[in-house]
């Protein structure tokens, strides 16, 4: 018994992968021991940023490149020189796509925020005489209905800046706000086949394998659904937020020259990342970098017209160079500058993500565990499985597991899992793309722990809108 253990941890076996190349199993090899490990320990750290201050890319990246090369020296000793390097390489693709996609938005939201357009939303907001509760429903309603033409990670970032915004020093209402969004926002996007990465997935792969049976249309049918698991917490959480009105000092912030015009061009290049994807069938980071040319020309334009940078030093709103306001010199406007200033920490972070997950993926964890759920549990709690896993690993890899084994389901059990994929990692911050990004948008008032608080009636809602689903469809079960 003590050899055959020996020879799994030192010598692991060769098998098929789907794709019929050679794969080696190391899932019971200590290889595959540690990078589980390894990727455990990274998150321990992510998780528990708050306390030590230390950036959640860092403990990802690093793992990252341990476990890859623990595999690829693995692969190596094995005589398979190429194979590591190649799952590697397609993991860096996917990477890329996602980076240069946030990549524009972010420095969409700076020009944005550097033309004054959210001091211009919150000095209205304010005026109008909101309250924190009705701002707390404006915020998360806009959040769900943006998201189902936007991505739920652009849609997050826009309404946490008017939220952050509008809130201030209440670290309380920004910190619900956020939730309130997070939750909106992955919720809206189950319903849209561009609402978020994984319903494209469903949507692209299913297409073929169920015949034609699943639609651009069918996804709407868990719009009900979608809202119930955004309304259950956001009422409970509603009774939390404090019942008192922002300080209305009557100041009226107006948008600086060329704002309207970032505004149209954002809309136009997420129209054209729909488009390009929709109509000719190519990556929609394609039609994001291309709007990000129509806002790169536009600067110039600006540039040319004397237009200078701003920014807010002391809550006062400046439109002169931090260590040049004695002399007056202005800075000129720079685009370059908004791309610099874009969540670099974020990105890295999903660098990390993307390359530790894809390695578990490669050491063959991934399929194994879908085939284990799905063979054992039946379709309806293996897709509920799904969605709380979600929470914990990037619903991106995930989906992707599950389409690979392709298990033979029906239509309303496609979308449960489209479904329970996006809104299940509503349940922890570290769950989506929406909120990890928030929690570097709004650093230290959105934590892991402050949206920990609130995972129970997260989770309610969870089972509310699978509870939903499964009666208002049950035609497609």
């Amino acid at each position: 018994m003590l050899k055959l253990f020996a020879s799994l941890m030192l010598f692991p076996g060769i098998t098929f992968a789907m794709d019929g190349g050679l794969h080696l199993d190391l899932t019971k090899h200590w290889v595959g021991f540690f990078a589980i490990a390894l990727f455990v320990l990274s998150y321990v750290f992510v998780m528990a940023e708050e306390f030590t201050h230390m950036r959640k890319s860092k403990p990802v990246m690093l793992a990252a490149g341990v476990i890859w090369a623990l595999i690829a020296w693995q692969y190596q000793v094995s005589g398979m020189h190429h194979e590591a390097e190649q799952a590697v390489r397609h993991n860096l693709l996917e990477y890329a796509e996602l980076m240069l996609f946030l990549l524009v938005a972010m420095t969409y939201i700076n020009a944005l925020e550097e033309r004054f357009v959210f001091d211009a939303l919150r000095s209205w907001l304010i005026r109008k005489g909101l309250s924190f509760r009705a701002l707390f429903w404006v915020t998360g309603g806009l959040a769900f209905c943006i998201s189902p033409v936007a991505d739920n990670l652009t849609t997050a970032l826009l309404m946490a800046t008017v939220a952050i915004a509008v809130g201030g020093e209440n670290k309380k209402f920004v910190l619900l706000s956020c939730i309130n969004i997070v939750i909106a926002a992955n919720a809206g996007g189950a319903f849209s086949p561009f609402g978020d990465i994984t319903t494209l997935m469903v949507w692209q792969k299913n297409i073929l394998a169920t015949n034609g049976k699943i639609d651009f249309w069918t996804f709407f049918v868990l719009f009900l659904p979608s809202l119930v698991n955004w309304l259950v917490p956001a009422i409970a959480m509603h009774f939390a937020v404090p019942n008192v009105r922002p300080h209305a000092d009557g100041q009226i912030v107006r948008m600086k020259r060329g704002a309207v015009g970032i505004m149209f061009l954002f809309l136009l290049t997420i129209a054209l990342a729909v488009a390009f994807h929709n109509f000719l069938v190519l990556p929609p980071v394609l039609g994001m970098l291309t709007g990000l040319s129509f806002l790169k020309l536009f600067s110039y334009y600006l540039k040319k017209k004397g237009e200078t940078t701003c920014f807010r030093k002391d809550g006062e709103l400046s439109c002169q160079a931090q260590g040049e306001m004695d002399f007056g010199d202005p800075i000129p406007y720079d685009i370059f500058a908004k791309l610099a200033r874009a969540e670099w920490d974020t990105l890295l972070f999903f660098y990390g993500v993307v390359l530790c997950v894809g390695g578990l993926g490669f050491i063959g964890y991934l399929n194994m565990v879908s085939l284990a759920i799905y063979g054992g549990w039946g379709a309806t709690y293996a897709n509920i499985a799904i969605g709380v896993l979600s929470a914990f690993v990037d619903n991106i890899p995930v989906m992707f597991a599950v389409l690979t084994m392709m298990p033979d389901m029906s239509i309303g059990q496609w979308m449960l899992v489209t479904m329970t994929a996006g809104v299940g990692g509503s349940m922890l911050s570290i769950g989506s793309a929406a909120g990890v990004a928030l929690m570097g948008h709004a650093r230290g008032v959105y934590t892991f722990f402050g949206h920990l608080k609130w995972t129970p009636v997260i989770a309610l809602g969870y089972a509310a809108s699978v509870g939903t689903h499964m009666l208002l469809n049950k035609h497609l079960f």
